[in-house]
């Protein structure tokens, strides 16, 4: 599969104790770990700037060694073996140096194409990461939505607590993007994010138009994470103190 990039939007909707709800306009890169040095772009480069890059410091280790042995490596210790297949990460490229990923997807398949495992990589503003791995159903069938679960261990928010469970809703990256999140706690379901969006060629073309469609995107990104953290504030959030990230990277 070819490198595509993705138009859509990220939307989040708070139900309880307050209620708040936001849409954003964002574009996002899929990319094959294996091809990030072939990808023959003028505007679009791996770990070196450009107009959009893609670097390895902001994504795994985040030590600028190569991400595919990070990812193999999780995938070991959860016992999956996906022999050599290919492993694509869905994210925000850095644009003229900078980039914030809140949420980055690792799609993992094996060497017959079917899809084995998602890794969500999580960032918060404080500089922290953490990844939730989860395996996919061996006798889905390649067209039905990818459902997994996962309870909460890492701090994103500070107006959200640490007592809640995550719930995924996917699909593997066609010619559409359809990612749903729900975060329950004991009491139900509070918050949903989502992100969508229809695929296109990454070309240097499509990425020029990005320039002009999503102007300082990747500024934006963070700039709204506060904003709308300001304005749950002012709606009387509850706040909760940040907690230290889990001592593994991978859950």
């Amino acid at each position: 599969m070819d490198a595509a990039i993705y138009y859509g939007q990220v939307m989040h909707s708070r139900q309880r104790p307050i209620r708040h709800r936001f849409i954003s306009r964002v574009f996002s890169l899929l990319v094959d770990l294996d091809q990030l040095d072939h990808l023959g772009l003028r505007f679009l480069s791996h770990n070196r700037f450009n107009l959009f890059s893609l670097d390895d410091r902001d994504h795994g280790p985040r030590d600028g060694s190569p991400l595919r042995p990070w990812v193999e490596a999780a995938l070991a210790r959860a016992g999956t073996d996906i022999d050599g297949g290919p492993i694509r990460l869905l994210c925000f490229p850095r644009f003229l140096g900078y980039v914030f990923n809140p949420l980055s997807i690792y799609f993992c398949y094996d060497r017959t194409g079917k899809l084995r495992a998602i890794l969500y990589e999580v960032k918060n503003t404080f500089g922290d990461q953490h990844g939730y791995l989860a395996e996919v159903a061996t006798d889905r069938a390649a067209d039905e939505p990818v459902f997994q679960e996962r309870d909460k261990r890492f701090y994103v928010s500070p107006f959200i607590g640490m007592t809640a469970r995550y719930r995924f809703r996917l699909t593997d990256p066609g010619e559409r993007l359809s990612i749903m999140i729900r975060e329950d706690d004991p009491d139900g379901p509070f918050f949903v994010a989502t992100q969508t969006g229809r695929r296109g060629r990454l070309t240097d073309r499509a990425l020029l138009w990005c320039v002009v469609r999503y102007p300082l995107m990747t500024v934006k990104v963070i700039a709204a994470i506060h904003w709308h953290a300001l304005w749950i504030w002012l709606k009387g959030a509850r706040f909760h103190h940040r907690t230290p990230p889990p001592a593994e990277p991978v859950s």
